[in-house]
């Protein structure tokens, strides 16, 4: 039985690019359970532990889960791996699947040694994890849909979709084309110099063809549930992993939009991975007028100075279906169930408004 449940979410991004690293302390049974998902970039890692140290007074880590591999997620984790003392490390090894993606790349002079090594370079970051976790023999599983971590299920991404369709078309693959990232920054940076429009009550600015990179979407998707309460962690998924999560969470009978208390926007709040259709499968349909007293919460990681994270839109949708939305912005943020341990000189929080103009 779950007696209490706190998750950190840390401040992760020094200049304007945003990271993620959320610690989770909850009591079961009389004892005290750790998870760490994602640690931020490598820069991160010591202020990772010093937190986990000071403020959940342990040096044992039971589940360590790399939601997926992109530095400002993987790279504060090699530290917490070399400095605490870990039981399990959750994360994807693209790598191992070499021998099946290859195919997909139709290069007759590429052999399934040499597209292992190809992706691990490129993905260093979840790479160094694997080394240093068989280096001391930590246990390492792969995070696929109906997978288990501690009180965490896993929803998504499923091992098929995993291997066959996300893995090909990563970004960091050697076949795809690398002007595709720099064409991604000039449209963002577009978007970025659009101007405002008015917002109003049961009214969404969230497209339904927005699109984010396989990398993003292979993101380690987890809920748990305590009683009346469900906790949502996205990484940086985009809505087609939100989508299939929910799916997913349907079939083993969990209504997500009705037992979703506490979510984590996806991708700091940027508008490439969320649609007003996911919304609704993943946490409910807008409220039709705004409630007296929202009971649910929605934390976003989102760097002090990155002038465009979160979006106002995006808050928005998740404030119109019932949230209180709470931004890191060079701050850390927790959420704690009644039950958990009091913290000294930690105070309220300031909770998004929902804004009468967002982003075009």
């Amino acid at each position: 039985m779950v007696e209490s449940i706190e998750i950190d979410f840390l401040p992760v991004g020094e200049g304007e690019h945003s990271g993620d690293a959320i610690a989770i302390r909850w009591r079961e049974d009389g004892e005290f359970k750790v998870m760490i998902y994602d640690g931020g970039t490598q820069a991160y890692g010591a202020k990772l532990v010093k937190h986990v140290q000071e403020h959940f007074q342990t040096s044992y880590v039971d589940y360590v889960v790399n939601s997926h591999p992109d530095n400002d997620h993987a790279g504060g984790l090699l530290h917490v791996l070399e400095t605490l003392t870990v039981g399990e490390l959750w994360m994807h090894r693209p790598w191992e699947y070499s021998d099946v993606i290859r195919e997909y790349f139709h290069d007759c002079r590429m052999t399934d040694e040499s597209l292992a090594k190809r992706l691990k370079q490129k993905m260093s970051a979840a790479h160094a994890l694997e080394e240093a976790a068989l280096k001391r023999e930590i246990p390492i599983m792969e995070p696929f849909a109906g997978d288990q971590i501690g009180i965490f299920t896993v929803l998504s991404p499923g091992k098929y979709r995993y291997v066959h369709d996300l893995i090909p078309a990563f970004q960091k693959s050697p076949e795809l084309k690398e002007n595709q990232s720099a064409l991604a920054a000039v449209l963002d940076a577009v978007k970025g110099a659009a101007g405002y429009v008015a917002a109003k009550w049961g009214y969404e600015y969230l497209p339904e063809s927005v699109s984010t990179s396989s990398e993003n979407e292979s993101s380690a998707i987890l809920f748990a549930e305590t009683g009346n309460k469900g906790y949502l962690l996205t990484g940086d998924a985009g809505i087609e992993s939100l989508r299939a999560a929910a799916i997913f969470a349907s079939e083993r009978g969990i209504d997500l939009p009705t037992r979703v208390t506490f979510a984590q926007i996806p991708h700091h709040g940027g508008r490439h991975n969320v649609s007003t259709e996911t919304l609704n499968l993943l946490v409910g349909k807008p409220l039709e007028t705004p409630p007296d007293e929202p009971v649910r919460r929605a934390f976003v990681s989102a760097a002090a100075l990155a002038p465009r994270h979160p979006k106002k839109a995006v808050t928005n949708a998740f404030i119109s279906r019932g949230f209180k939305v709470v931004k890191t912005k060079g701050n850390h943020i927790v959420h704690r169930s009644p039950g958990a341990p009091e913290r000294e000189g930690w105070g309220p929080v300031t909770y998004e408004p929902f804004y009468e103009e967002v982003e075009e």
